[in-house]
C-alpha cells in the first residue's frame, strides 16, 4: 500500500536538507567575499575606541 512512500521520502528529505545547507553555505560564502571586496576598496575602518585610549594618544 503506502508503505513504500515513507521509505522514499526519507532519502528525498535528507537530500533536500543537504541541498538547502549547501545553498546557505554558498550564500554565506558569497556574502563574505562581497564584504571582503568592499573592505579592500574602501579606506580602512577607523574604530572609535575608548575615550581613555584617545587621551593617551593626544597627550
Amino acid at each position: 500500500m503506502d508503505n513504500a512512500d515513507p521509505q522514499k521520502k526519507k532519502p528525498d528529505a535528507a537530500a533536500q536538507r543537504r541541498e538547502r545547507a549547501a545553498e546557505k553555505l554558498r550564500e554565506n560564502l558569497m556574502r563574505r567575499k562581497q564584504q571582503s571586496r568592499a573592505r579592500r576598496k574602501g579606506a580602512a575602518d577607523e574604530t572609535d575606541g575608548l575615550p581613555a585610549s584617545r587621551q593617551k594618544d593626544e597627550g
